[in-house]
C-alpha cells in the first residue's frame, strides 16, 4: 500500500494540519521526511498528523517522524499526532514515544 500525504497550512490555529493515508514503511519514508522538512523551510511552525487514515507505520517511519520532532524542539514547536489508530497508539506507549509527541 502507498502512502498519501494531504497538507495544509491553519493560519487560525498557526500550524501545518498533515493528513496520513495509506502506511508508512521503509519504501516510502523518505517521501515523508521531504514533505515535512519541505514544510518546515516554508514556515516553522507545530505539526499536526492526522493518523485517522494511516494503516501502518514502521520503525523507519518513527525514525523520520522523531528526526523533524528534534529539528522541532530545537525552536520550540512540538509534533502533535491526532487519531492514531490503536496499534499505533499502542507502538507508541511501548516505545516510549507517547511521552515525547504531543498525543491529541
Amino acid at each position: 500500500m502507498s502512502l498519501n500525504i494531504n497538507k495544509t497550512f491553519n493560519n487560525e490555529k498557526n500550524l501545518w494540519e498533515v493528513k496520513l493515508m495509506g502506511e508508512v514503511d521503509i519504501y516510502n519514508a523518505n517521501n515523508l521526511k521531504e514533505n515535512l522538512n519541505n514544510l518546515l523551510q516554508e514556515k516553522e511552525t507545530d505539526i499536526e498528523l492526522d493518523c485517522e487514515e494511516l494503516e501502518y507505520i514502521d520503525s523507519t517511519g518513527l525514525g523520520v517522524l522523531i528526526g523533524i520532532l528534534k529539528k522541532l524542539k530545537n525552536i520550540e514547536k512540538n509534533i502533535i499526532i491526532s487519531n492514531p489508530k490503536p496499534n499505533m497508539s499502542k507502538l507508541l506507549r511501548i516505545t516510549g514515544l507517547d511521552q515525547i509527541f504531543v498525543m491529541k
